[in-house]
């Protein structure tokens, strides 16, 4: 129980709230670079009357600041318009945001764009909807994409009643800078963002994303990689889900209880019991190993932790030291890096040294955290993993 407390709370430091984007409004103008121009996403609220848009694209165009796309969500006293906007590279969001105020609009939000901004949002939107289709794991990764930086939280129903689900009807619930759906196995996926209020176009397209998920029902991508390690024998890496559950208890009878307690922190008896979430595609990517006979005998997990990614892994006894656990790390951190993540952390004890030898050869900049005999090390992901894992952790896999 200590040592799982210290594990716990090393592992809690690393939570934290999502952080609001940088407020650029307050911040100075970037240096004057001639002929230079920045990118910017901005949201107003104006009045839904005649001339309202008029005003307010005159008061742009009169800062020499080029619309380049416009998205509009209605409300019940008003319009929310969305603007992908080209300003003057010495122009500050301050002026910006003071030019629309001066035009009338209100509530005002603006933070920095990039390329990516540039693909208009029906083509954004169903691109997200062919990844969800290909990968169920795929889905919190779109509503993220969909809403922008927020909080995703699944809640799964409790065996033989539905209170995960109360007070959220069936077409889910908008209450400002939250969102609620049923999730489509049962339970209920929660969106926070508390620093933009969602519209109710936003919340019909998370929507219709969730909609498509629970129609389509489990699936992953059917792509598989034999490997033959130096030793001579061949392993298959491929991805894993729920329907894993018995070949990977089975594996956890094969495992000493060393192995368990590094893996999990807690009591060995206890270790059943995490797997069906570490399994299922609403809280990450799984990777299984496989022997030729088919028998299972080691697992990678890619943790969607808040703003974070966790790695974990678990190797029988068997086949540890045999560059098997190197292979699921190199592939779970290229996968991390496919979905966008900035860093991936892995939390295990200072004893296991294999796990920290599987970081450091990754070749990526390391930060230690030490508490107490629990390690948390967090590798910063500045470049691609060279690495086969697209073929299996992505949507476009075969």
């Amino acid at each position: 129980m200590r040592r799982f407390t210290t594990a716990f709370r090393a592992w809690r430091t690393r939570r934290h709230e999502n952080a609001p984007p940088t407020d650029h409004t307050e911040s100075p103008a970037p240096e004057p670079v001639p002929g230079a121009s920045t990118l910017w996403r901005m949201r107003t609220t104006v009045q839904d009357e005649p001339g309202s848009l008029a005003a307010l694209c005159t008061a742009l165009a009169g800062e020499r600041v080029d619309i380049l796309s416009l998205q509009t969500h209605p409300l019940a006293d008003g319009t929310v318009d969305e603007f992908l906007l080209r300003a003057p590279g010495e122009l500050a969001a301050s002026g910006i945001a003071t030019a629309v105020r001066t035009a009338g609009g209100t509530d005002t939000w603006i933070e920095r764009a990039d390329a990516h901004d540039l693909v208009d949002a029906p083509t954004r939107v169903l691109g997200l909807a062919a990844r969800t289709a290909l990968d169920a794991a795929e889905l919190p990764l779109a509503l993220r994409q969909l809403l922008g930086r927020c909080k995703i939280r699944s809640q799964p129903a409790p065996a033989g009643g539905d209170r995960a689900t109360d007070g959220v009807p069936v077409e889910g619930a908008l209450d400002d800078t939250v969102l609620r759906l049923r999730a489509p196995e049962g339970g209920v996926i929660t969106v926070e963002r508390p620093y933009l209020p969602f519209t109710p176009t936003e919340f019909a397209r998370a929507r219709a994303l969730v909609e498509l998920d629970a129609r389509l029902g489990p699936r992953l991508p059917r792509g598989r990689d034999v490997l033959t390690l130096a030793e001579g024998a061949d392993i298959t890496v491929r991805r894993a889900d729920t329907r894993d559950l018995e070949p990977a208890r089975a594996m956890h009878e094969r495992c000493s209880d060393r192995t368990l307690r590094l893996r999990y922190h807690g009591p060995v008896g206890d270790a059943d019991r995490y797997l069906n979430h570490l399994l299922s595609p609403r809280f990450g990517r799984t990777l299984a190993v496989q022997t030729a006979s088919g028998r299972v005998v080691g697992l990678g997990h890619l943790l969607w932790d808040g703003d974070e990614t966790e790695v974990a892994l678990i190797v029988e006894d068997a086949w540890q030291r045999r560059g098997v656990g190197a292979e699921l790390l190199r592939r779970l951190v290229a996968m991390a890096v496919d979905a966008g993540c900035a860093s991936v952390y892995a939390v295990t004890q200072a004893s296991n040294t294999g796990m920290v030898a599987a970081m450091r050869g990754l070749g990526l900049p390391l930060d230690y955290q030490v508490e107490e005999g629990t390690l948390v090390i967090t590798a910063r992901l500045g470049e691609r993993v060279a690495s086969g894992a697209g073929e299996l952790g992505s949507a476009s896999a075969p």
